[in-house]
Protein backbone atom coordinates (compact mmCIF):
# COMPACT_ATOMS: atom_id res chain seq x y z
CA UNK A 1 0.00 0.00 0.00
CA UNK A 2 1.37 3.49 -0.97
CA UNK A 3 0.79 6.10 2.09
CA UNK A 4 0.49 9.85 0.76
CA UNK A 5 0.41 12.86 3.12
CA UNK A 6 -1.81 15.65 1.10
CA UNK A 7 -2.94 18.99 2.34
CA UNK A 8 -6.67 20.61 1.65
CA UNK A 9 -6.37 21.53 -2.26
CA UNK A 10 -3.90 19.13 -3.46
CA UNK A 11 -4.00 16.22 -5.60
CA UNK A 12 -3.00 12.89 -6.77
CA UNK A 13 -2.53 11.26 -10.32
CA UNK A 14 -3.54 7.56 -10.93
CA UNK A 15 -2.84 6.99 -14.06
CA UNK A 16 -2.78 9.54 -17.12
CA UNK A 17 -6.73 10.14 -16.44
CA UNK A 18 -7.76 9.67 -12.41
CA UNK A 19 -7.36 12.64 -10.35
CA UNK A 20 -7.90 12.60 -6.51
CA UNK A 21 -7.86 15.87 -5.08
CA UNK A 22 -8.54 17.04 -1.14
CA UNK A 23 -11.40 18.84 -0.79
CA UNK A 24 -12.07 19.50 2.69
CA UNK A 25 -10.58 18.09 6.20
CA UNK A 26 -12.35 18.29 9.48
CA UNK A 27 -11.30 16.51 12.42
CA UNK A 28 -11.20 13.14 11.61
CA UNK A 29 -13.21 13.40 8.66
CA UNK A 30 -11.78 13.94 4.90
CA UNK A 31 -13.59 14.86 1.82
CA UNK A 32 -11.95 13.92 -1.26
CA UNK A 33 -13.15 15.00 -4.87
CA UNK A 34 -12.69 12.15 -8.23
CA UNK A 35 -12.30 13.25 -11.48
CA UNK A 36 -12.29 10.33 -14.16
CA UNK A 37 -13.13 9.30 -17.54
CA UNK A 38 -16.87 8.85 -17.99
CA UNK A 39 -16.13 4.69 -18.42
CA UNK A 40 -14.51 4.79 -14.80
CA UNK A 41 -17.03 4.16 -12.15
CA UNK A 42 -16.27 5.24 -8.69
CA UNK A 43 -17.82 4.03 -5.24
CA UNK A 44 -17.45 4.05 -1.85
CA UNK A 45 -15.99 0.27 -0.82
CA UNK A 46 -19.18 -1.21 0.97
CA UNK A 47 -20.95 -0.14 -2.20
CA UNK A 48 -18.55 -1.97 -4.34
CA UNK A 49 -19.01 -4.74 -2.22
CA UNK A 50 -22.51 -4.74 -2.15
CA UNK A 51 -22.51 -5.15 -6.19
CA UNK A 52 -20.17 -7.59 -5.88
CA UNK A 53 -22.39 -9.46 -4.02
CA UNK A 54 -25.14 -8.79 -6.19
CA UNK A 55 -27.25 -6.92 -3.42
CA UNK A 56 -29.79 -5.12 -5.60
CA UNK A 57 -29.24 -1.24 -5.74
CA UNK A 58 -31.65 0.98 -2.98
CA UNK A 59 -32.96 3.89 -4.80
CA UNK A 60 -34.15 6.84 -2.18
CA UNK A 61 -38.00 7.28 -3.57
CA UNK A 62 -39.70 11.25 -2.52
CA UNK A 63 -42.91 11.13 -1.23
CA UNK A 64 -44.87 13.89 -2.24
Amino acid sequence: MLVLTRVKGESIMIGDGIEVSIVDVRGDKVRLGFSAPPNITIHRKEVWLAIKAGVPERRKTRET
